[in-house]
């Protein structure tokens, strides 16, 4: 038998097959889309509508999508309770304009969270609703509660569609290092927190991190953001695939580094799709972002860590079980994310993720990824473990600069 001859476009031809086989293998196996939407108006568009045509004294309120600088000198000249006032008259705004005071954000989410739980609590209670549409309502309804509970305090909150959320742990206006999670996909109101394997949700990470960092280094201020603030894809379909939600949450996240109070370094920990959404966002980062750290990564958009374009360290790191090591890593007319960043040609440090059991575990409390994750977030690199037991990883590091 004569052998075909290998060209680039039989080899490209053979990928797209592959990824193909793959996304279509895993939507039938198990990891498949919630039902989008809930049948609801869009609360937080209805809300800047109505930003838009108010005023406080006789000043017109400024554009939501004024610059954080513009946004937190208005809020400066306010009195405290024009503050006030306007977090009770406009909570979804109030509580997701990056620029204005931490404290009023928490407590405009907090009156809209009440009040969001208050429509789900009557939409649970509609006879004209579906069955599904009440039992999803009154779903919807404990999850806001959860949220509600003393102590908790949200960033941003939006019950738009299926929801997004960023939760803080920690006194984020005078933290030491601040660090923020990017979650994967399937990530919504709904999905924000659960009761089981708790530290694989946003929520658990973000908590699961605070504790760990607080123990790496006690005596340092740290803050820690689960951010579940972008439309993040709906199970492993072809959404996941391509980079176009990941483009979108990259703007959102630029925005969140950018406005975020204070001068203290920032890392990001991205797991799963949540490393497209850092890779896409990367060379617009602000210089703060000292580190960018990925952990079951489907690869960044980029081939190498220089493609990055960020003077970040970059850090990666894969448990040995974990399934994404499967999935081909390539970017073919934009399906695939592009090279795997634990691998030695990308660039990456590399570091141990021991313990964590395949894709969800990364934030497990007693494993090195957290361990690991928390030494980067305190900036504390002589105890990061490298991957291998070989100390490559922690080379060359001084002021935040070279990758």
């Amino acid at each position: 038998m004569i052998p075909f001859p290998s060209s680039p476009v039989l080899m490209t031809w053979r990928m797209l097959l592959a990824l193909a086989v793959v996304f279509v293998m895993l939507a039938t196996t198990g990891w498949t889309a919630l039902q989008r939407g809930q049948g609801t108006a869009e609360p937080l568009q209805a809300a800047l509508a109505s930003w838009r045509k108010g005023s406080v004294g006789n000043r017109q309120l400024p554009s939501p999508r004024s610059s954080p600088r513009r946004l937190a000198a208005f809020f400066g000249s306010l009195a405290s309770r024009e503050q006030t006032r306007l977090a009770e008259r406009y909570p979804l705004v109030v509580g997701n304009l990056n620029g204005a005071p931490v404290n009023l954000r928490y407590r405009a989410n907090r009156i809209a969270l009440r009040r969001e739980a208050s429509v789900q609590d009557r939409r649970a209670r509609d006879t004209q609703l579906s069955p599904d549409g009440r039992a999803l309502a009154a779903k919807t309804r404990q999850q806001y509660d959860a949220m509600l509970e003393p102590g908790r305090n949200f960033l941003s909150f939006d019950p738009s569609g299926e929801g997004r959320a960023a939760e803080v742990f920690g006194d984020l206006a005078h933290a030491r290092h601040i660090s923020v999670v990017v979650p994967g996909v399937d990530t919504n109101v709904l999905t924000f927190q659960k009761t089981g394997k708790w530290y694989s949700a946003p929520a658990g990470m973000g908590s699961s991190l605070y504790t760990a960092e607080r123990a790496a280094s006690p005596a340092s201020s740290t803050a820690v953001i689960a951010w579940a603030d972008y439309t993040a894809p709906a199970g492993l379909g072809m959404d996941a695939a391509i980079g176009t939600l990941a483009r979108a949450g990259a703007v959102r996240l630029t925005a969140l580094t950018r406005s975020l109070p204070g001068a203290a370094p920032i890392a990001l920990f991205c797991h799963s799709y949540g490393s497209v959404v850092c890779g896409v966002a990367a060379r617009d980062l602000p210089r703060r972002v000292t580190d960018v750290a990925v952990a079951g990564s489907p690869g960044m958009r980029v081939q190498s860590a220089r493609g990055l374009h960020t003077r970040a360290r970059v850090w990666a790191m894969r448990d040995n079980g974990d399934w994404i090591q499967d999935i081909p890593y390539v970017d073919v007319v934009g399906l695939g994310h592009g090279a795997d960043p634990v691998a030695p040609g990308f660039g990456a440090r590399v570091v141990s993720a021991a313990g964590a059991q395949g894709h969800s575990g990364y934030f497990a409390p007693g494993t090195s990824s957290l361990d690991n994750f928390a030494d980067i977030g305190v900036g504390d690199f002589r105890d990061v473990a490298c991957a291998g037991d070989v100390s490559g990883c922690r080379s060359g590091i001084g002021a935040p600069g070279a990758v």
